[in-house]
């Protein structure tokens, strides 16, 4: 773990850079799937679906199934994909970076992810731009940024400016 990761996790109370991930972690992922959904600020945005597409990155510890061979024993596409297209016609937020949270949130839960990458794109916001969008990262056991805790994240650049 690099300095960057050290100073990054030192804003996450309870967690700690020597906590690590389970030694062995596999990645299940998802990529590029379209969902429709309404979201986002712009009064244009708020009552019409529009594409999101989302990239995800599930980290289960040493996934059972690559011995047994078994879907019971790992993370099913179908239903995460069945789970998100749920959240999608269902959530109520307005920003990517809430929904991407709603996610990650999701994929702990119910799916028994460690360490999810949640990646969210608006295709169509602009013309000139390809897409618009959000990564993130959590853990089993950080505070989602709502509620009891807000999660606050060191800058690169901070305190470099003087006042």
């Amino acid at each position: 773990m690099d300095r960057i990761d050290t100073v990054r996790l030192a804003a996450f109370p309870g967690i700690s850079a020597t906590a690590a991930l389970p030694e062995r972690m596999d990645i299940v992922f998802i990529e590029n799937f379209v969902g429709q959904t309404v979201i986002g600020i712009d009064s244009s945005e708020q009552h019409v679906p529009q594409p999101v597409r989302m990239n995800l990155a599930i980290g289960v510890p040493a996934i059972r199934a690559c011995t047994t061979d078994r879907i019971e024993d790992t993370v099913n596409y179908a239903a995460v994909r069945s789970a998100l297209l749920d959240l999608f016609a269902t959530h109520r937020v307005r920003l990517l970076e809430a929904l991407a949270e709603n996610i990650a949130q999701l994929l702990i839960a119910d799916f028994g992810a460690h360490w999810v990458r949640v990646s969210l794109a608006k295709p169509a916001k602009f013309d000139d731009v390809a897409a618009v969008g959000v990564q993130i990262e959590r853990r089993r056991g950080q505070l989602a940024a709502t509620g009891a805790g807000i999660v606050s994240y060191a800058s690169l650049g901070e305190g470099l400016v003087p006042n």
